[in-house]
């Protein structure tokens, strides 16, 4: 080592300390790879912005900032690819009688003020199933939530009562919207809704930004927890969904929330929610994600 640091003109202090800092850095990328993966056990595709938020302390310690945490990410392929799939759930050619959207421009600014419904497909043509979910735009937190292997009333109403639990809500005060999907414009679904005095929206077109809340928490429990990608019965695919909708209530910070959990945004109603801008401006759309 010597002979060879003295043929190409290297001094040997400045090569161990080369050395030094080259073993450093493996070590460090390594700790850091390690925290990822522990994360990744409950969250498998958490977005490396949130990661980075739950892991700030630790990276603190191991003198990592932001664009050597990504740097790590990218050299071991731990970045997330987001890949958007879209099925039709919305059947709204029907006989039953349609509401107006009422949140255009509608200032939320606390819990249980507005609650979003959708229905999401999660199956396969072999074992077909459908997410039935409720969620508070405010908070983003899922409140209700159903998994069925069809698109009856049915599953949509038990999502629907699991929210109605909640003994705290002014349901007087609440709007509830959706798209103009059989399901929420039947007799049954309406009844609940009057019987709970709970004030009807509904989108006026096809245009996704108009639910842009329940989209965005559809693509979440998709993309980040794979909750559609296995092929398997409807009930382990339920005991899936129950513990993916836990992480995500009590764990997952969110960029709307202020990096705060759905769980503990809900329980405040101090900060002002943020918003994601639609790439149409001149639409009035309802757009908080």
């Amino acid at each position: 080592m010597i002979f060879t640091c003295g043929l190409y003109g290297l001094d040997r202090q400045v090569y161990y300390r080369s050395l030094k800092r080259s073993t450093v850095r493996t070590d460090k990328a390594h700790k850091v790879v390690l925290l990822v993966e522990e994360k990744r056990m409950t969250q498998p595709k958490i977005g490396g912005k949130k990661l980075y938020f739950m892991l700030k302390e630790s990276l603190k310690s191991l003198n990592i900032g932001r664009d050597k945490f990504f740097d790590i990410l990218r050299a071991n392929h731990l970045l997330i690819v987001p890949k958007r799939s879209y099925h039709v759930t919305t059947n709204s050619h029907h006989r039953f009688r349609k509401h107006k959207n009422m949140i255009l421009d509608y200032q939320i600014t606390k819990p249980n003020q507005v609650w979003v419904a959708d229905i999401t497909y999660i199956g396969n043509r072999a074992n077909p199933s459908y997410l039935s979910l409720i969620t508070d735009a405010y908070s983003k937190k899922i409140v209700g939530h159903h998994v069925a292997d069809n698109l009856n009333t049915e599953s949509s109403l038990i999502a629907l009562r699991k929210a109605l639990k909640n003994k705290t809500v002014n349901l007087e005060s609440l709007i509830h919207h959706s798209d103009r999907g059989l399901q929420y414009c039947s007799n049954e679904y309406q009844r609940l809704l009057k019987k709970n005095s709970i004030r009807c929206s509904m989108t006026q077109n096809s245009d996704l930004y108009e639910n842009a809340v329940a989209e965005r928490i559809n693509g979440i429990l998709k993309q980040e927890f794979d909750i559609d990608k296995y092929d398997m019965e409807t009930k382990l695919r339920k005991r899936i969904v129950d513990e993916s909708i836990q992480i995500y209530n009590e764990i997952r910070p969110h960029f709307s929330n202020h990096y705060l959990t759905p769980n503990q945004m809900h329980e405040q109603s101090e900060l002002k929610m943020k918003t994601y801008k639609t790439k149409n401006q001149s639409k009035n759309v309802f757009a908080l994600v």
